[in-house]
């Protein structure tokens, strides 16, 4: 079986991507997933607030005995390698050590340092660069208009200074998430990735304080990377990547026949080890075997909106068919 596929312009051998994670910092860990069967990998975000915390902390460390002592001045030395410089030494040093594609992954506040450190990111020799919208919005006076001009101005800009390719990790939460992404995609974005897992904070009652759960992907978590690339398969020139929910082989075929040309898997590598690759990949030819299909291409987007002869699968459909088959639900399903 040819299991190979493309994705922002460049040849995979297959298309399980390990997905932006802390997974990918220890180099034991990427060395098995490597072995294991992985075709890329995205390293983890490089967030703007994360550089300048460690940033703020450095320098108070550096500089705690400064009005003390004058012989303890020295006591800390300057470090040269913290910060984003540790990052981009990583970052550097993974991509040299594996022979799949590196991506990096980028999440900015400002303008300017979008632009800034995608330069610098660019510069490891990484094979491509993610920009991650990832974003809660919470003042109530911006306008939709606002926001996504704003994701496609830094896009734009970053188009400008960059070689490699580009892709964009959004959210779903868009007043027309089709229309955005189009957009997106006539302004330069060679890839999208659907969809950003947002870890929403917690609060327990006792404490009466904020948590942050980490919450990992469970089954059935991929259905609206499901409905958006089903949608979009054959109106982009871009390509698709399906994220969140895609824990077994099961769920790769899935989101392949909707119309995602990768899928990028985090959780469930977490849960089941490296080796969940390989079965998932085996579980992928198996199925292509059973059906006659040589490459991905041959099944790729025929189950996709623009190739089914049910025009509602994707729209209101599944709700008309459910309330149509409430019974049968009940039956099968039944409560008390």
């Amino acid at each position: 079986m040819d299991l190979s596929t493309h994705y922002m312009g460049i040849r995979l051998k297959n298309p399980i991507m390990v997905g932006a994670s802390n997974l990918v910092t220890d180099m034991e860990t990427v060395k098995k997933l490597e072995a294991a069967g992985a075709s890329a990998i995205v390293y983890k975000t490089l967030f703007e607030e994360q550089i300048n915390l460690e940033t703020a902390e450095l320098e108070d460390d550096l500089h705690e005995y400064d009005n003390r002592n004058a012989e303890m001045v020295n006591l800390f030395p300057n470090v040269k390698h913290s910060g984003p410089r540790a990052h981009l030494m990583a970052l550097k040093e993974l991509k040299e050590s594996v022979s799949i594609p590196v991506i990096a992954s980028l999440n900015c506040i400002f303008d300017s340092t979008w632009v800034e450190y995608a330069q610098v990111l660019a510069q490891t020799g990484v094979d491509g660069l993610e920009i991650n919208f990832y974003n809660t919005i919470t003042d109530a006076n911006k306008t939709p208009q606002e926001i996504e001009s704003t994701r496609i101005s830094i896009l734009k800009n970053i188009k400008r200074v960059v070689s490699i390719p580009v892709s964009v990790k959004l959210s779903p939460y868009y007043t027309n998430a089709l229309e955005f992404i189009n957009r997106l995609s006539e302004d330069g974005a060679d890839a999208f990735v659907l969809f950003n897992r947002l870890f929403q904070p917690d609060i327990n009652i006792w404490k009466e304080s904020f948590e942050m759960p980490y919450n990992l992907s469970h089954k059935g978590d991929n259905r609206l990377s499901v409905r958006y690339a089903g949608l979009l398969h054959g109106h982009l020139q871009a390509n698709i990547a399906a994220n969140t929910g895609i824990l077994d082989g099961d769920d790769l075929i899935g989101v392949l026949l909707a119309g995602a040309d990768v899928a990028q898997v985090v959780s469930t590598i977490y849960r089941n080890g490296a080796d969940q690759i390989t079965k998932m990949l085996d579980e992928l030819a198996e199925w292509m075997k059973e059906k006659g299909y040589n490459t991905i291409d041959d099944f790729k987007g025929k189950m996709s909106h623009s190739r089914i002869n049910e025009p509602y699968a994707y729209k209101r459909g599944q709700y008309v068919d459910f309330l149509m088959k409430s019974k049968e639900y009940t039956k099968k399903y039944p409560l008390g």
